[in-house]
């Protein structure tokens, strides 16, 4: 995979790279690769995601598995009375007022007994890293156990619940997304963006 010279190269740290097998795309958001690997046309394609970009050009890329793209990842903080679980869900939903979250999410709040309520954060599995360095930066912390992964999302949807409160985290796109034809145009281009 040859890769284009890039300059302004910390602009692309979250980013990813497309090998179309014939040549690559630089700079596509996770959103756009998403929409690329639902087609027939792109669904074989090879993904990396741009974790450090250097002054010199040079990129350390992470290959992503194609069905990430296709998953729900999440976070979820267990607490044994509602007051705890309704203060923690707070405390979640207001971090995002101050500081965008990397991608939209849903956070709901949720009782499975009387005494076991849970903070459930649920975002695509592309940003499972971006979502960890959020809450750790914004010190998020929780009373009691927690878990996360695309099992857990599993085992939290089929659970029987009663749902006390839910949210739709946005995120603040630093990008314009394309999408259709501009996007399928991107595809023959070395640099997206």
């Amino acid at each position: 995979m040859k890769l284009p010279t890039i300059q302004d190269t910390k602009r692309y740290t979250g980013l990813y790279v497309v090998d179309f097998g014939t040549q690559c795309g630089v700079g596509f958001t996770a959103l756009e690769v998403a929409e690329l690997l639902e087609s027939e046309k792109f669904k074989d394609v090879k993904v990396y995601k741009i974790h450090n970009a250097y002054p010199d050009g040079k990129m350390e890329l992470k290959g992503v598995k194609n069905e990430t793209f296709q998953l729900e990842v999440g976070m979820f903080f267990h607490a044994a009375d509602e007051k705890t679980a309704r203060k923690e869900f707070k405390q979640l939903t207001d971090i995002a007022v101050t500081s965008a979250a990397p991608s939209r999410a849903k956070v709901h709040l949720a009782k499975l007994s009387d005494t076991e309520f849970i903070t459930a954060l649920i975002y695509p599995a592309e940003y499972d890293d971006e979502f960890s360095r959020w809450l750790l930066d914004n010190n998020y912390r929780t009373a009691g156990a927690a878990e996360g992964g695309t099992s857990a999302v599993s085992r939290y949807y089929d659970a029987q619940k009663e749902t006390i409160a839910q949210q739709q985290l946005w995120a603040a796109d630093s990008f314009e997304q394309l999408t259709g034809a501009e996007l399928l145009a991107a595809t023959k281009r070395a640099m997206v963006r």
